[in-house]
């Protein structure tokens, strides 16, 4: 038996028995300290940088999925491929001033030619039916009256025509002239053809066109929107198709 005052036959606590924490690794060493070896979040990745944070790894709401107002901005037509179609519109390019005058040129003759040829009969059955305005002899009542009925045919031909081109151009969009042309008139908001009576008042309304040297004819050529005074008066446009 070892001298109870020796401290090497029995050896000290801490040194035959190595003191806990060197032999036996103290708690926190030799198995890691919680977030060391394993620290939350880096073994096991924090959350938010393994499993990626909210708005990173899944992309904030109005980053990858733009926020409503920017991708698509409420209120805003996605996109109006009109500017101002020039004025961008979304209901088409704008159609130059020459085309307009082509379209009316066109629609024009389509009444004038057989109304004017009905007149220029009339004309004629009147100035051989008529008297000699010498002599008082000759002349012929039947030949007159007849060139008075031609000349009633030429204005009812006339009115009818109009009123059915202002039909068409109420209805569809277009006259004749216009479809030959590649341009449609529609109401500047709607985009749509504006009707037989709104298309009837619009062609009253070109009376304010001829005022100070039919100036609202050529306004066209000059308005950001193309419009004559008339189209202005009845919110229209004249867009290509």
């Amino acid at each position: 038996m070892g001298n109870p005052y020796d401290p090497y036959g029995q050896q000290q606590p801490g040194y035959g028995q190595q003191q806990p924490g060197y032999g036996q690794q103290q708690p926190g060493y030799g198995q890691q300290q919680p977030g060391y070896g394993q620290q939350p979040g880096y073994g096991q990745q924090q959350p938010g940088y393994g499993q990626q944070q909210p708005g990173y790894g899944q992309q904030q709401p109005g980053y990858g999925q733009q926020q409503p107002g920017y991708g698509q901005q409420p209120g805003y037509p996605q996109q109006a491929e009109v500017h101002h179609h020039h004025y961008g519109t979304s209901h088409g390019s704008l159609a130059e001033w020459g085309s307009r005058v082509g379209a009316y040129l066109i629609d024009a003759l389509v009444i004038g030619v057989p109304t004017g040829v009905l007149y220029v009969i009339g004309a004629i059955c009147v100035g051989a039916g008529a008297p000699d305005p010498y002599t008082g002899d000759g002349g012929s009542g039947a030949l007159a009256g007849l060139g008075v009925i031609f000349f009633l045919l030429a204005a009812a031909l006339g009115l009818a025509a109009g009123l059915w081109l202002i039909h068409q151009e109420g209805t569809t969009g277009q006259t004749i002239g216009k479809r030959q042309m590649g341009i449609k008139l529609i109401g500047e908001h709607s985009g749509q053809p504006i009707g037989f009576g709104s298309a009837f008042v619009r062609k009253l309304a070109h009376f304010l066109d001829s005022f100070a040297c039919y100036i609202g004819y050529f306004w066209p050529l000059f308005d950001d929107k193309k419009q004559t005074f008339a189209d202005k008066v009845m919110n229209t446009l004249v867009v290509r198709v």
